[in-house]
C-alpha cells in the first residue's frame, strides 16, 4: 500500500528540533525529504548524546538520527551565490519548504517571505521560529527550556507523585524537545492546511510559532484563569491514582468513570474503607483523593508491577507499567504495532528507530532508511534532482 504522502517533496532548512520534527513527520507518511545542510553540516548532528559507533567511526547524534531519519542530505551554502542558487532550483521543484533560518539572517539568504514567495509562488513556505515571525519577540532566541517555561506548562512541573517526593525543587523541564515538538506538529499541519487548498489559492506562507503550539497543551490550565482559578504544581495532578510506586517499579492508575472505580475497589479487595457509601460518588471521592491515594499505595508498594497490571486489566481499570527504553523495545504489543524498525546507522550498523505510532487503513508506517550522510545527494545531476 502507497503511504498518504508519496509523491510530496519537502526541502527543510533547520537548526532547530521543531523544523526537523515537521519534515520527520511528513516524511514518515511517505513523503520525499530532503534536508539543506551548511558545509559544516547541521548543528543537530552534533547535539548529545550520541548513537555508540566503531572505533574510528564519528558518533551520531541521537536526535539528528532521529528528525533525520529516511530524508536525504544536501549541502549548500547559502553564502555563496552557487548554495543559494542550488537551493533556489531545489525549491522550484518541491511542495513544502520548512524553515527556521532566525529572522535577521533570512533577507541574505534570498529565505525571507517577499522573496520565496515571489520566485516560488506554488510552494508551501512554512517559518518555524520560537516565537513566529510577526511580533515583539519574533527576533528572539529560545532554547527548549525557555519555550516550556514561556508556554506555562515548566511552571506545572514537577506535579503528583513527584512533587510529593521532592518538595522543595524547583520547576524543572520535561525530558526531551517536548517544547519545540509540539511547534514540529503545529508545522506540519499547518503545511499539510496550506497544501489542501494549493489549487484554488496558490502557496501560502505559513508562521508557526513553537510557543503558541506548546501554550495549547496547557489550555485548560489558562482557562481556568477566567474563573480565578491559577493552577499550582502542588495542586496540579489526579485526586487519586496518578503515578504509584509497586514493590519492583511504578504503574500509572486512572479511574475517570464509575465502572472504572468499580473495578479498582474490586483489584484492591473490596475493602472496607472503599466500600464506604460516600464514595459511591465521584466528587467525594475526589475530596477524599489523599486518603485514597494512601490506601492505595500502602496495598501496592508490597505487590509487583505485572501483578498489579495483569488483574486491573481484566478489571477494566485503565493502569500500566512504567517501561525502561529496553522493556519497550521488546514489548509484546510494540512488536505487534510495529512501532520500531531496523535502521542503518552510519558507524553503528542497524539501530531500532521508532517509526510512527500512526497506522493507515491499519497498516503501520515505515521509513525510507536511517540518518543520511552529509551532502550525499551533492553528486547527483541538477537536473535529476528537479
Amino acid at each position: 500500500m502507497s503511504a498518504p504522502l508519496d509523491g510530496l517533496r519537502v526541502v527543510v532548512h533547520a537548526s532547530g528540533v521543531a523544523a526537523a520534527y515537521a519534515a520527520r513527520l511528513l516524511g514518515v507518511q511517505g513523503a520525499e525529504v530532503i534536508f539543506v545542510e551548511p558545509p559544516c553540516g547541521s548543528v543537530l548532528r552534533d547535539e548529545p548524546p550520541f548513537v555508540p559507533s566503531g572505533e574510528g567511526a564519528k558518533p551520531t547524534s541521537a536526535l539528528f538520527a532521529y528528525l533525520a531519519a529516511g530524508a536525504r542530505s544536501i549541502v549548500c551554502d547559502l553564502t555563496a551565490e552557487e548554495g543559494r542558487a542550488a537551493l533556489g532550483g531545489l525549491l522550484s521543484a518541491c511542495d513544502i519548504f520548512i524553515d527556521d533560518t532566525p529572522l535577521a539572517l533570512r533577507q541574505a539568504g534570498g529565505l525571507d517571505e517577499p522573496t520565496v514567495t515571489a520566485r516560488h509562488p506554488q510552494l508551501v513556505h512554512v517559518s518555524v521560529l520560537p516565537f513566529g515571525s510577526h511580533g515583539p519577540k519574533a527576533h528572539w532566541k529560545a532554547s527548549e527550556i525557555n519555550l516550556q517555561h514561556a508556554s506555562g506548562e515548566g511552571n506545572l512541573l514537577p506535579n503528583g507523585l513527584s512533587v510529593e517526593l521532592f518538595p522543595d525543587r524547583a520547576p524543572v523541564k520535561i525530558a526531551g524537545h517536548f517544547a519545540e515538538m509540539q511547534g514540529g506538529i503545529a508545522a506540519a499541519l499547518g503545511a499539510l492546511s496550506a497544501l489542501w487548498v494549493r489549487d484554488d489559492v496558490g502557496g501560502q506562507f505559513v508562521d508557526i510559532a513553537s510557543q503558541d503550539a506548546a501554550l495549547a497543551v496547557g489550555a485548560f490550565a489558562i482557562q481556568r484563569l477566567g474563573d480565578g482559578s491559577i493552577e499550582h504544581r502542588v495542586e496540579r495532578s489526579f485526586r487519586y491514582g496518578g503515578v504509584v510506586p509497586c514493590a519492583d517499579g511504578f504503574v500509572e492508575l486512572l479511574t475517570l468513570e464509575q465502572r472504572q472505580w468499580d473495578g479498582l475497589v474490586k483489584l484492591l479487595g473490596s475493602p472496607q474503607w472503599a466500600l464506604d457509601p460516600a464514595l459511591a460518588d465521584s466528587l467525594e471521592r475526589s475530596r477524599r483523593g489523599p486518603e485514597i491515594n494512601r490506601h492505595i499505595r500502602e496495598w501496592a508498594i508490597v505487590r509487583k508491577v505485572d501483578d498489579i497490571v495483569a488483574e486491573g486489566q481484566k478489571l477494566s481499570v485503565p493502569i500500566a507499567r512504567y517501561k525502561t527504553p529496553a522493556e519497550i523495545l521488546r514489548g509484546s504489543q510494540e512488536h505487534h504495532r510495529r512501532l520500531f524498525q531496523p535502521v542503518p546507522v552510519s558507524g553503528t550498523g542497524l539501530v531500532n528507530m521508532l517509526v510512527s505510532p500512526v497506522h493507515v487503513d491499519g497498516t503501520p508506517l515505515s521509513l525510507r532508511g536511517g540518518p543520511p550522510e552529509l551532502g550525499e545527494m551533492n553528486h547527483i545531476p541538477a537536473e535529476v534532482l528537479s
